[in-house]
């Protein structure tokens, strides 16, 4: 996943020293502007990241002391099958909300591509970026 920097050095610096990162989850949602978008779906690939202290996971080999990044996957495709919505903005908060309520309030961050979005002559991705639960300065 290519991470954008969520503001100044500062910041990152307070992030806790271990993220997970989980990338290329393919999502099936309906999501759009146009009617047959929200009617018929279309293909979305998402990225995820945790900050957490990982430490303890890392030293102990202690499951419990880790994020199960399975139980977001599973959440993520229930949403996207029951979410009917205009924008990929309300998409990234509805699965930050989840992310938060899966494992609380830590940094976090997701990035959601429309792997094709409708528009004549354009074969690329378009995609939305946003982070929550930031350090701040």
């Amino acid at each position: 996943m290519h991470v954008h920097s969520p503001g100044p050095t500062a910041v990152i610096n307070r992030l806790p020293l271990g993220a997970i990162h989980v990338n290329d989850v393919r999502l099936w949602a309906h999501v759009g502007v146009l009617d047959h978008e929200r009617r018929e779906g279309q293909w979305f690939s998402l990225d995820f990241s945790l900050w957490l202290d990982l430490d303890k996971a890392a030293l102990d080999d202690e499951l419990n002391a880790t994020a199960d990044y399975s139980l977001a996957i599973g959440a993520m495709q229930r949403l996207s099958f029951e979410l009917k919505c205009f924008t990929i903005e309300h998409f990234s908060e509805r699965l930050l909300v989840l992310l938060e309520d899966l494992y609380g309030p830590v940094p976090m961050q997701v990035l959601v591509r429309k792997c094709a979005a409708p528009v004549p002559g354009f074969s690329g991705s378009v995609a939305v970026e946003r982070c929550r639960n930031w350090p701040t300065p």
